[in-house]
């Protein structure tokens, strides 16, 4: 039997356990996250995506990350407390895992599989990579840090898997 992204059990920031299988029929935006990165302003496009898509079928998901000059130093409540507080967040955070190296999560074992538009796959560069997931658990998508959440070219490999 494969396993497929909806079976990698995760935890939620609150330390409930979870999965993808937890958001079956949406298409989602995961995002590797960080409170006290240059590129944490993100979290107000994200948002933004989350409120205009919801009613689409998007979810998006923030893990939490603190392998890149440990710019996610906080304990799940300074997290969850940060991102409500400053940016407003609604959307589900998840625990805060390694998204490369040896502790690399199983969820970011498959993930890095899927390359970007450049048709690199592997290590995570930098906090705020994101991947768009179909409904269907399979990964349509990868966007490299720097490119914002609502860049057209996100926002169109949104749109195409969307279910309603």
């Amino acid at each position: 039997m494969t396993t497929t992204l909806q079976d990698i059990a995760i935890n939620t920031l609150a330390g409930d356990p979870t999965s993808l299988a937890a958001f079956d029929g949406h298409a989602l935006l995961v995002v590797n996250v960080a409170s006290k990165c240059g590129l944490t302003p993100q979290y107000t496009a994200l948002e933004q995506l989350a409120k205009d898509y919801a009613d689409r079928g998007l979810i998006v998901v923030g893990v939490p990350c603190n392998q890149f000059r440990g710019q996610e130093p906080g304990t799940a409540e300074e997290i969850q407390e940060f991102c409500s507080t400053t940016y407003g967040v609604t959307f589900p955070l998840l625990e805060k895992i390694d998204v490369n190296g040896e502790n690399r999560h199983p969820l970011y074992m498959e993930l890095t599989q899927h390359p970007d538009a450049e048709g690199e796959a592997g290590d995570i560069q930098w906090n705020f990579e994101k991947f768009v997931v179909a409904p269907d658990g399979t990964v349509v998508d990868r966007f490299r840090p720097r490119t914002e959440p609502d860049a057209p070219e996100v926002i169109a490999a949104i749109e195409a898997v969307l279910p309603v």
